[in-house]
């Protein structure tokens, strides 16, 4: 199954609001075909980054990948 391709990139991508900051420099690579869980404590950015998967919140800084196609726009 390793020869699947992946379905979601995630590289280097994070997110702050204000000073805080939710996400900070988050990889990740999920192939087609596999489960998979987001787990973490309150206020680990797990939401955020589901957010930012499905274009509600844009990241500051790093690329989402989806389906071969980057959803992020091009950060200034």
């Amino acid at each position: 199954m390793s020869d699947q391709p992946y379905t979601l990139t995630i590289a280097n991508v994070t997110n702050s609001f204000d000073e805080f900051v939710a996400v900070n420099d988050l990889s990740l690579a999920v192939r087609a075909g596999r489960i998979y869980g987001l787990l973490g404590p309150n206020g680990a950015g797990k939401t955020t980054t589901i957010r930012m998967i499905v274009k509600i919140t844009a990241p500051d800084s790093g690329k989402i990948e989806l389906f071969g196609k980057w959803i992020t726009p091009e950060l200034q």
